[in-house]
């Protein structure tokens, strides 16, 4: 490996390690209320998750998929 190609190997390690140390940070005390709100969950509202998983099994034409075993031709 020439000198160019060390350089820009360390720089982009320099990179990645400055972003990689940016990203880390702590939750304050008056924050952990507003992350614990439902809506900040990852499942979200149920209804609207159940509503979601319709309108996608009946553009797919299948049922399942998502947890559960079984196909799409209803004979499980």
């Amino acid at each position: 490996m020439n000198r160019k190609s060390i350089q820009k190997s360390f720089h982009a390690f320099l990179l990645l390690l400055l972003l990689a140390l940016s990203a880390c940070s702590s939750v304050q005390s008056w924050e952990k209320g507003t992350l614990a709100r439902p809506e900040m969950t990852f499942g979200g509202d149920p209804l609207d998750t159940r509503y979601t998983e319709h309108i996608y099994s009946s553009k797919e034409a299948a049922s399942g998929g998502s947890g559960v075993g079984g196909g799409g031709c209803g004979c499980n």
